[in-house]
C-alpha cells in the first residue's frame, strides 16, 4: 500500500510539473515580452498631445501620468513579484484585478488599456490622430509580431485580455475624473479660473506683456497628488523678501537676469529655445522628457515590464511636479521678472527670447518638473549615464548630447532664465523640489504583496 501510494503521489506530481510548463509555454510573464507596445504607444501619444487643445504643461504631464500608470497596472499581474500601486497612491484603493486562473496575453492587455486611456484622456484630439489610435491600437499585433505570436492568442485568450484591459482603463479613468484636473478646458473649469482674482500688494504677480493674458490654471494645485505627501516634504524655502532696494538679494537676482538678457551669447539662446517645449509646439517639458525615456527603452531593447514601471514612475513624478508646482506659484504669487526689470531698472525692458508664460514665478516649473525626471531616470541608468536627446529631431536641434541627466535637467533649469523669465532662486529651488518629489516617486513599493 505504500509503495503503491508513493508511485500515485509522484504521478502526481509529474502531471503538476507537465501542467506547470504547458502553462508557463501558452502563457509566458510579462518579462518574455518586449517593450514595443509601449513605446509605440508613447511615440504616438506625444505628438498626439501637441496638437491637441488644452494640453497645457500640466495638463500633459497628468495625461502621460495616466497613461503610465495604467501602463504599468495592465501587466503588473503577469510579473511575478510586482504589486500594484493601487493602496499606495491618494484615495486610489483597488483595480480590477486579473484572476490568477485565467490566461492573458499581455501585451494585448497593454495594447488594449493603452488605446482605452488614450481615448479617454484626449477626447478632443483632431479627428486624424484619433484614427491613428484606432489603427495603431488594431495593426500592434502585426506590427509588434514577435511579441503577438498567434499560439499564444486564441480567440478567448484575446478577447479576455482586451476586456480585462479595457476594465482598466475605465476604473482608472473613474478615478482621474475625481482629481480636479479632468476637462482641463472645459466649461466648468473655465467658468472657475475665471473667477480667480489675484491677490495684490508689492511684489505681487500681475499680468505680463505683451498679451497681459489672465492667469493660466490659478487652481490647478488644488488637483489630488498621486503621491499625496509630496508636496509636504518637497516645499522649497522660498524666494528673498521682495525687495526694491538696490543691493538686496532680490534686486541682485532680477540684476541678474536683466543683464543675461541685454546680449545672451548664442549658446544661451540656443538652450533657452531648445528647452522652451511651448504647447502646440512641442509635446510640452513632461512630454520631453517623456520622449528620452521612449528613446532610452528603445535603443537599449528594453522589456516590457521594465518600460511599464519607468514609464508610470517618470510620469507620477512629473504630473506630481507641476501640480505642487502651481500650489506654490498661486500661493505666494511672485511676480515675474519683467515686472520688477521694469519697475526698477529699465522701463522698457522685455525678455529677450521668449513671451513671459501667464502665471507666477517662484518656483520654476521647467525646473521642478525636469529635476523630478532627471531623478527618476539616475535611478534606473545610474547617474554618469551619457544619453543622446532626440526629442527635437524633427524640428532640426537635435539630436543634443548630454553627459547625465542632471546635466539636462540643469540645463533645462537654467534656459528659464537665459529666456529672462525666472530668477535664480526659482530654477535652483526648483530643481532640488523636483529632485525631492522624484524620490517619492521611487519610494512606491512595486514588489512583494501590500
Amino acid at each position: 500500500m505504500a509503495t503503491l501510494k508513493a508511485a500515485l503521489l509522484s504521478l502526481l506530481a509529474l502531471v503538476g510539473t507537465a501542467q506547470a510548463q504547458v502553462q508557463q509555454t501558452i502563457v509566458p510573464d510579462a518579462s518574455r515580452y518586449s517593450a514595443a507596445v509601449a513605446t509605440e504607444w508613447f511615440r504616438v501619444v506625444l505628438p498626439a498631445i501637441q496638437q491637441t487643445p488644452g494640453q497645457s504643461p500640466p495638463a500633459a504631464a497628468r495625461t502621460l501620468a495616466y497613461l503610465g500608470l495604467g501602463l504599468y497596472e495592465s501587466i503588473v499581474a503577469g510579473t511575478p513579484g510586482r504589486r500594484s500601486f493601487a493602496g499606495q497612491l491618494a484615495e486610489l484603493e483597488s483595480l480590477p484585478a486579473a484572476q490568477p486562473d485565467e490566461v492573458l496575453h499581455w501585451p494585448t492587455v497593454a495594447n488594449a488599456t493603452m488605446a482605452a486611456l488614450t481615448q479617454m484622456l484626449l477626447p478632443n484630439a483632431p479627428p486624424d490622430w484619433k484614427a491613428r489610435f484606432e489603427a495603431l491600437e488594431r495593426n500592434m499585433p502585426v506590427a509588434q509580431a514577435a511579441d503577438f505570436d498567434p499560439a499564444q492568442r486564441t480567440p478567448e485568450v484575446i478577447i479576455r485580455s482586451e476586456t480585462h484591459g479595457k476594465l482598466l482603463a475605465m476604473a482608472l479613468m473613474t478615478w482621474a475624473r475625481t482629481d480636479g484636473g479632468h476637462d482641463a478646458s472645459g466649461a466648468r473649469r473655465m467658468r472657475l479660473d475665471a473667477a480667480y482674482v489675484s491677490p495684490s500688494g508689492p511684489g505681487a504677480w500681475v499680468p505680463t506683456p505683451p498679451r497681459f493674458a489672465r492667469p493660466l490654471l490659478p487652481n490647478w494645485g488644488d488637483n489630488r497628488l498621486f503621491m499625496s505627501a509630496a508636496l509636504q516634504r518637497c516645499a522649497p524655502p522660498g524666494p528673498p523678501p521682495y525687495d526694491e532696494t538696490p543691493g538686496s538679494a532680490f534686486h541682485r537676482e532680477a540684476d541678474e537676469v536683466r543683464r543675461a538678457g541685454v546680449q545672451p551669447t548664442e549658446e544661451q539662446r540656443r538652450v533657452a529655445l531648445y528647452w522652451a517645449d511651448d504647447p502646440g509646439k512641442t509635446p510640452t517639458p513632461a512630454g520631453h522628457w517623456a520622449w528620452i525615456l521612449t528613446d532610452l527603452l528603445r535603443d537599449r531593447k528594453a522589456r516590457l515590464p521594465e518600460a511599464a514601471e519607468q514609464y508610470a514612475r517618470l510620469t507620477m513624478a512629473m504630473s506630481d511636479a507641476f501640480v505642487a508646482t502651481w500650489k506654490l506659484k498661486y500661493q505666494l504669487n511672485l511676480l515675474r521678472p519683467v515686472t520688477y526689470i521694469q519697475l526698477a531698472f529699465d522701463a522698457n525692458w522685455v525678455p529677450p527670447l521668449m513671451e513671459t508664460p501667464p502665471f507666477p514665478e517662484y518656483p520654476s516649473g521647467h525646473s521642478v518638473q525636469s529635476g523630478s525626471a532627471a531623478a527618476v531616470l539616475e535611478s534606473f541608468y545610474g547617474k554618469d549615464t551619457a544619453f543622446e536627446d532626440r526629442a527635437h529631431n524633427d524640428r532640426g536641434w537635435g539630436p543634443q548630447r548630454f553627459r547625465s541627466f542632471a546635466a539636462a535637467a540643469d540645463q533645462a533649469a537654467a534656459s528659464r532664465m537665459y529666456a529672462g523669465i525666472h530668477f535664480r532662486s526659482a530654477i535652483e529651488h526648483g530643481t532640488t523640489m523636483g529632485r525631492c518629489i522624484g524620490a517619492q516617486a521611487l519610494g512606491l513599493s512595486t514588489r512583494g504583496t501590500p
